[in-house]
Order: C-alpha cells, then sequence, then structure tokens
C-alpha cells in the first residue's frame, strides 16, 4: 500500500492524541471552500444556479483542485477523482442543455418566479451554505488521496460508477420518451424499477463515495464531515423526489395508467415497498 502523505495537523492513522481527533487538511479544504465560493456566485446572477450549474461545476473543480494538492498514487483514486470530475461537467452540461430547451420554458419560468422574492441576506446564507456542502460531499476524495489507499477503494468506486450510469440511462431513456410523447409520463426502462431513478442514482454515486474513504476516516471531524455531506444530499434527493411526485400528481393523478404505475413501483428504492413520500416530514430542498 502506498504510503499516506500527511497534511500538517492531519492524522491518518497510528496513535491519534486527543487534538488530532479534531484535525483535518484545513488548507486544502479551505482552497476548495474557496473555489466553491467563486464558482456559486453564479447563484447571484439566479438564485437557483447555486444549487444547479454551480453545484455541477463546484464538484468538477473540488476533484480537480483534490487530485492537484494531493496526486492520486493508485488506480482506484484516479477513477473515483475522475469520477466526480465526470459527474460535475454532465452534470453541468445537462442543465446547461436542458435551460435552453424549448420544452423546458416554463419551468424555467416558475423557478425565476419562486427566487424572485429571496432576499440578499438569504442568497448570502445560500451561497456559504451549499460551498460548505460541496466541499464536505467532496472531501472523501481529499481523505482517500492523503491516505494513498482505503481498504473499501473499489467498491465505493463501483458503487459511484453505478449510480452515475443510473442517472445517465434514466436522463437518457426520459428525454427518449418525451420526445416521443410530451404530455406523457415516463415508466418504463428503469422506471419500471423505481420512479424517480435519477435521485437513486445520486444516492448511490455519493454513497459510494463515502464508501471508498472508509478505512481512513480515523477523527471525529473526518466522519463528522462526510456524514454531513452525504446525509445533507440524502435528504436533499428525498426532498427532490417528495417534490416530484406532488408535481406529477397533480399533473397525471386522472390517468389510470398513472395510477396503477404508482401503487405498484416503489418511489426510490427498488423492492422497498415504500411507494408515496407525501406524508414525508424529514427532507431538505
Amino acid at each position: 500500500m502506498p504510503e499516506p502523505r500527511h497534511r500538517p495537523g492531519f492524522c491518518i492513522r497510528g496513535n491519534i492524541t486527543m487534538v488530532q481527533w479534531f484535525n483535518l487538511p484545513w488548507p486544502d479544504l479551505a482552497v476548495g471552500f474557496g473555489l466553491c465560493l467563486l464558482i456559486s456566485a453564479l447563484g447571484f446572477l439566479r438564485t437557483d444556479w447555486f444549487i444547479s450549474i454551480g453545484y455541477g461545476a463546484s464538484v468538477s473543480a473540488l476533484a480537480v483542485w483534490f487530485a492537484w494538492a494531493a496526486p492520486p498514487s493508485a488506480a482506484g483514486s484516479w477513477l473515483q477523482a475522475g469520477l466526480l470530475c465526470l459527474y460535475g461537467l454532465r452534470l453541468s452540461g445537462y442543465l446547461i442543455a436542458r435551460e435552453r430547451s424549448a420544452s423546458f420554458a416554463r419551468e424555467l419560468e416558475a423557478s425565476k418566479a419562486r427566487s424572485a422574492h429571496i432576499t440578499s441576506p438569504a442568497r448570502l446564507g445560500i451561497w456559504f451554505s451549499v460551498s460548505a456542502l460541496y466541499v464536505a460531499m467532496a472531501a472523501p476524495l481529499l481523505f482517500v488521496l492523503l491516505a494513498g489507499d482505503t481498504p473499501l477503494l473499489w467498491p465505493g468506486v463501483v458503487v459511484m460508477a453505478a449510480g452515475l450510469g443510473l442517472e445517465i440511462t434514466a436522463d437518457w431513456q426520459k428525454s427518449a420518451s418525451k420526445k416521443r410523447a410530451p404530455n406523457k409520463f415516463v415508466h418504463r426502462g428503469v422506471y419500471c424499477w423505481c420512479r424517480y431513478p435519477n435521485y437513486l442514482g445520486e444516492i448511490l454515486f455519493w454513497l459510494g463515495n463515502v464508501i471508498a474513504g472508509v478505512g481512513v476516516y480515523h477523527t471525529v471531524l473526518s466522519w463528522g464531515v462526510v456524514l454531513v455531506g452525504f446525509i445533507c444530499i440524502f435528504l436533499i434527493m428525498l426532498g427532490s423526489a417528495r417534490r416530484l411526485e406532488l408535481k406529477q400528481g397533480s399533473r397525471y393523478g386522472d390517468d389510470p395508467e398513472y395510477q396503477v404505475w404508482v401503487s405498484q413501483v416503489p418511489v426510490l428504492f427498488p423492492f422497498v415497498p415504500v411507494y408515496s413520500l407525501r406524508r414525508l416530514r424529514v427532507y431538505l430542498g
């Protein structure tokens, strides 16, 4: 196993003192936070860009920065960094293309209307909080790079790749279906297994990123950072699925085929008999 590349004050393994329990590679994380602030400032032009284009671009920038600050020494860590970068680039490109499509015009206007009332202090709060969240979500990559390798690096990378592949497949199938039948809900392909596979793919991707670093989270703050990042994105995906369920219900609720679909296909996790998140009270977004 490659020797760990330490940052001052960051204990990867070995005898850990009480002080070291609270140490992290602060300089690398601080630069990453600054990059996210810079990129997410797009949200001051339009609020939803804080959590859309700014999100994808920030993840890619963090992957590049962490890989430059602690160059990968194992094939698995190269793949982890590459998947994070690819994830961010794909998401940003997809969102930009979607905003330029005529079919998204109504949703775009609705999004602008919803954010019109957000005050400047609230925008500042969103800016700082999402930038910190993006760093927390990507931090497992930095911890893996500093360690050189981890026991679960390859299983984590496989889960990340599966999640990203599911997202790509779901988006492609939805786009193809909407071209054939713009006013019909999508219920074939991966949508036969769960109603919102793109959100499931997102959860799997970030879960894999956390798994990849298991074995090098030896400090209170390192565990805290990665768990906060994953729990937040998990709750955001629950909220997104709930919001989409409500939206689809109001649009397709009278369609008998839709009623059969929602009664037989789990809302988010295949084989888990949860068919609605309408009454969910714990979520973000």
